[in-house]
């Protein structure tokens, strides 16, 4: 089994059937930053970040991995919807907290890899679950997901 077989089976397990064809598809370019190991690290397409493959045999999402998992996978699977008012706190970086959070995947759990998304599925950012997704759901305070990469805008980006 190539790297890139294991890979795609690791991403369906972790985010759902047809998650590995979506971040690694057969006939795709990648590069991979591997450890002294031979170990994949980091995967990239066209220059940016997938995934980061991590010691404990789970993936961290950049934000291209997560636009391809959030157009390939159906709504709401691997997705924690927040409300407008948090689309530049979260583009920005900044952590999406429980009291705008609108809709999650049932199956997130505390440390999963997430898309942080709008109510019209558009991709805010990436991050890690903070909470299960019952607590999203039912807390008004705390920190939901921790976002790890923010998806300027154009206008943000221009101001950098």
């Amino acid at each position: 089994m190539d790297d890139f077989a294991r890979l795609r089976t690791v991403a369906d397990y972790q985010f759902g059937a047809g998650a590995g064809a979506a971040l690694f598809p057969p006939d795709g370019s990648f590069s991979v930053r591997r450890s002294r190991t031979g170990r994949p690290q980091q995967i990239f397409a066209d220059g940016e970040r997938l995934v980061s493959y991590g010691t404990d045999g789970r993936f961290t999402l950049g934000l291209a991995g997560g636009e391809r998992l959030r157009t390939a996978l159906a709504a709401p699977q691997v997705r924690v919807v927040v409300g407008t008012e948090s689309d530049p706190f979260v583009r920005e970086g900044k952590n999406a907290f429980a009291k705008f959070v609108r809709d999650v995947d049932p199956a997130i759990r505390p440390g999963d890899a997430v898309c942080i998304v709008g109510p019209d599925n558009d991709l805010f950012g990436v991050g890690r679950a903070e909470l299960s997704a019952d607590a999203m759901a039912e807390f008004e305070t705390g920190v939901a997901v921790k976002t790890r990469e923010g998806a300027a805008t154009t206008e943000q980006s221009d101001r950098s």
